[in-house]
């Protein structure tokens, strides 16, 4: 050793810097950058009740907060949208607004009923692209069974606002009986996804970037209440509408409904995040086989050329479910036939190891752990 060198030198690689004294991007990443501003400012200010006294024991965060209201229970949920551009290969804001709020309502088991939408216009904002905005939201409001009941518009000034940033909030009816929550995750759940990943977010970074990649780039974002619904009820397959809740008052609980342990869309973080939230939350750890977890030639391809992993690429029609061993063969039928599912698959386990871990064996039999990103990869996508 050169006598110049400190004799406890050691090698290390030092964690990214998560402690700062003001908002970065990567605090809406949906990494862990943003859990920590959720714990330590929102949930420190508000877990409190109403009148100043401790709170109820706080469950597991999930996509809606469900509350009991005069025997009934009652999914809430609310949700802002800045993507850039506004409009994309797939969809546009209006869109996203509506979907991301329906199906955060049907991870809940509810079905959706009531929404608000809250609007904050740049000045100069070209009235016919207002126009375009709303009456898509009208649409997919239609196609998702909902209704658009209240909201609110501010106008901010001209460069402080981007052209348009939507806010909307969901109300749905949890039915009696269905109990969907990541405190029921187990060892031995089976895991599924009900298509494949990565489309929403790099079809905005396609237009965004100008790039031009081989194949169609198309974003996936859909409703996912009727597929939900399909799941949970006999019969709740939607006649009329290809992915809408049915309009008849709902049948009998499944065979398989009580097998359903949990449901979570892939938005921000995508697969990655959803899963390290729930083996954190539920204290399990989970297993997948990354031959099996579906991904387009475009996406990868897309993602190879851009240093992204599709894992954590942004989704806003994928769902992914933790069943019973029992019911996962007839899950993944269900998946196959509904309409808003493309491609579905199953790609892992829940396991007793190694708790709050993800781990993903590779083509080749090694295996590499998945944890929450501590930066933001891809900014500006819901």
């Amino acid at each position: 050793m050169p006598h110049d060198q400190p004799r406890d030198f050691a090698m290390s690689c030092p964690l990214p810097l998560d402690d700062h004294a003001t908002v970065q991007l990567a605090h809406g990443g949906g990494g862990r950058m943003m859990r920590s501003l959720v714990d330590a400012v929102f949930l420190k200010a508000f877990e409190a009740s109403g009148d100043g006294t401790a709170a109820p024991a706080r469950q597991p965060p999930h996509d809606s907060a469900v509350v009991q209201i005069e025997g009934a229970r009652l999914a809430f949920t609310t949700d802002t949208f800045v993507v850039h551009p506004l409009f994309f290969p797939g969809g546009d804001i209006g869109r996203l607004a509506v979907y991301g709020t329906v199906n955060d309502l049907a991870m809940a088991g509810a079905r959706p009923l009531f929404l608000s939408a809250g609007f904050v216009l740049e000045e100069g904002l070209p009235l016919e692209t207002l126009g375009r905005v709303v009456a898509s939201m009208r649409d997919a409001a239609r196609l998702s069974g909902v209704r658009i009941v209240t909201g609110d518009t501010k106008v901010v000034d001209r460069g402080k606002g981007d052209g348009v940033f939507i806010n909307t909030a969901g109300i749905g009816l949890v039915p009696p009986g269905v109990e969907i929550s990541p405190c029921r995750v187990v060892p031995g759940d089976v895991i599924l996804v009900s298509g494949d990943l990565g489309r929403h977010g790099m079809a905005v970074m396609s237009v965004r970037e100008g790039l031009g990649f081989e194949g169609a780039l198309e974003s996936d974002c859909e409703p996912l209440a009727g597929l939900v619904e399909a799941l949970l009820f006999e019969g709740g397959k939607a006649e009329g509408g290809a992915t809408a809740p049915s309009a008849k008052p709902q049948a009998a609980p499944s065979s398989f409904a009580g097998d359903i342990h949990c449901l979570r869309d892939l938005t921000r973080g995508g697969l990655a995040a959803a899963l390290c939230e729930i083996a954190e939350d539920a204290r399990v750890g989970i297993e997948l086989d990354e031959a099996a977890i579906p991904v387009s030639e475009p996406v990868a391809g897309a993602c190879e050329l851009l240093g992204l992993d599709p894992l954590y690429v942004a989704n806003e029609g994928r769902l992914v479910a933790m069943v019973a061993p029992a019911a996962a063969a007839w899950v993944l039928e269900v998946l196959r036939g509904h309409p808003a599912a493309h491609g579905p698959a199953e790609i892992g386990r829940v396991v007793a190891g190694h708790p709050g871990t993800v781990e993903v064996r590779g083509l080749l039999g090694g295996g590499r752990i998945l944890d929450l990103l501590s930066g933001e990869q891809m900014p500006r996508i819901c």
